[in-house]
């Protein structure tokens, strides 16, 4: 009663108590006290790419609304392998975590489906139809939009795209980015190449687009990883950045704003969504919630120095 802070006990023996903790270093067993109160107050978090800096303003926007309910939070990683996502998630439940927030996971449907069986799940990064899920993705359509409008508003019309393979989000992009070249007349300069969201993926791509005849004026990135990775690729092959090729990428993270990449990007609020998947299980476990609810966040453009007019003649062929 002490240590939780409740009321009905003297102010000597709070004293006392409170003096034998310092003493004896004491510290609550929380396992114990879940057994006994049947919560932990504990939410585990599995992310699927611990090496994705947008992930670092996710886990933020996670710990601070954590701290604010109450609650402490176990991070761990599948490192995209969803064999290794699976064990993670039950390492998880097996510490009996209130609640399981799993970002951008690679693993199947039917595993998620059984976390939720067990404690309430929100899916961050990726769309799910489940009733017992909850889920808060990026509008990824509206995004690809935003950079391909972008481009063309710069005067480019032969934009490729370097896809995310199956990175979290990454086929809906490559949607976009089709839908958008359809939308604005430029069905006949779609051009996919096929990526990750990872800097050896964005490399890959790129290179396959440097054996194209004509080359680009343009390229979108399914993310920064990916836009970096790309970058490599094409300052090694003497292409400059915008001069002969524009380059945005998606995520808007720490190290597209490093001012000696100073990468355009689609911005993605990872520290609202970590917030608002907080919230989402606070709401299951708080009012007993049953129907599912899926946060749609906003996608934003900024303009950094990776992005210009194309230049006249066109690249180098």
């Amino acid at each position: 009663m002490v240590t939780r802070g409740e009321e009905g006990v003297s102010p000597e023996s709070r004293r006392a108590v409170l003096e034998a903790i310092e003493e004896l270093d004491y510290r609550p067993n929380l396992m114990a006290r879940g057994l006994v109160q049947r919560r932990t107050r504990l939410f585990g978090v599995m992310i699927s790419d611990l090496r994705n800096p947008f992930f670092s303003s996710v886990v933020s926007g996670i710990q601070d609304r954590a701290n604010e309910l109450g609650y402490q939070v176990l991070f761990n990683t599948g490192d995209r392998d969803p064999t290794l996502e699976e064990r993670a998630i039950e390492s998880l439940l097996e510490l009996r975590v209130d609640g399981l927030i799993l970002a951008s996971p690679r693993v199947d449907d039917p595993v998620v489906a059984r976390a939720a069986a067990t404690v309430p799940v929100v899916v961050l990064n990726r769309e799910t139809t489940d009733e017992a899920t909850d889920s808060v993705t990026n509008d990824n359509i509206t995004g690809a939009r935003l950079a391909i409008e972008h481009l063309v508003g710069l005067g480019h019309s032969r934009i490729a795209f370097i896809s995310g393979g199956s990175g979290s989000g990454g086929r809906i992009r490559v949607e976009g980015y089709r839908l958008a070249m359809v939308e604005l007349g430029l069905a006949d300069h779609i051009q996919i190449a096929e990526g990750a969201h990872t800097e050896d993926g964005g490399e890959r791509g790129a290179r396959e687009i440097l054996t194209t005849r004509p080359l680009p004026t343009a390229i979108f990135a399914s993310n920064d990883l990916c836009a970096i990775g790309a970058m490599n690729a094409l300052e090694e092959a003497g292409i400059r950045i915008p001069e002969d090729i524009s380059l945005i990428g998606y995520d808007n993270t720490s190290l597209a704003a490093l001012r000696h990449i100073s990468l355009s990007s689609i911005h993605q609020p990872g520290r609202d969504m970590g917030r608002s998947a907080v919230d989402r299980l606070s709401e299951r476990l708080a009012g007993g919630r049953t129907t599912s609810r899926h946060d749609v966040v906003v996608p934003g453009l900024v303009v950094r120095s990776t992005t210009a007019p194309p230049r006249t003649p066109d690249p180098p062929e």
